[in-house]
């Protein structure tokens, strides 16, 4: 839930059985909490920022709660792994690598194809080993989210080699 209050100060509380948050000015004004919180950070933003974020989650479709938490996530990866930077698309907000073109799973991909080979899988791609390097970096601490985009885009391969051959095989039919 979203306070209707103008904002002054945020509240980004994640949940401890998943990772929305809720944004409030004040819990005690208009009765936001929710007793399934584990953590909680106050902050105040400054003028505008508020506006800006409600803007920006009127254009996604996403509530202003969900990418706040969104935006500090990604933040802190950034200030972690600063050759990673984030970009939305269909399957959501992944993680990149910067100025290359290449999301971290297809990096990783590229690296496992060449037989974890981080040398041939640049000379490859065309990237410097440094940016590979950052990429298994990143995939060292967010594993599993890297993974399942792996997996995604191997279901999404499948799916459209099934309908290409079922394409092939009307026409020859």
């Amino acid at each position: 839930m979203v306070c209707s209050r103008p904002w002054s100060v945020v509240m980004l509380m994640p949940h401890a059985s998943e990772e929305s948050s809720v944004i409030c000015c004040d819990l005690a004004w208009c009765g936001c909490y929710d007793r399934t919180m584990s953590d909680h950070l106050t902050l105040r933003v400054r003028t505008g920022t508020a506006d800006r974020l409600e803007r920006r989650a009127k254009a996604t479709g996403t509530p202003a709660r969900t990418l706040a938490a969104i935006y500090v996530d990604e933040g802190l990866r950034r200030d972690d792994h600063p050759l990673i930077h984030f970009v939305a698309g269909e399957t959501g907000r992944r993680a990149a690598l910067i100025g290359t073109g290449l999301d971290v799973w297809e990096a990783i991909e590229c690296i496992r194809d060449n037989g974890n080979d981080v040398s041939a899988a640049a000379g490859y791609l065309g990237v410097s080993e440094g940016m590979l390097e950052a990429a298994v970096a990143y995939y060292g601490e967010f594993k599993d989210e890297i993974e399942a985009e792996i997996d995604l885009n191997r279901a999404e391969s499948a799916k459209a080699l099934a309908q290409w051959q079922a394409g092939r095989a009307a026409l020859a039919g």
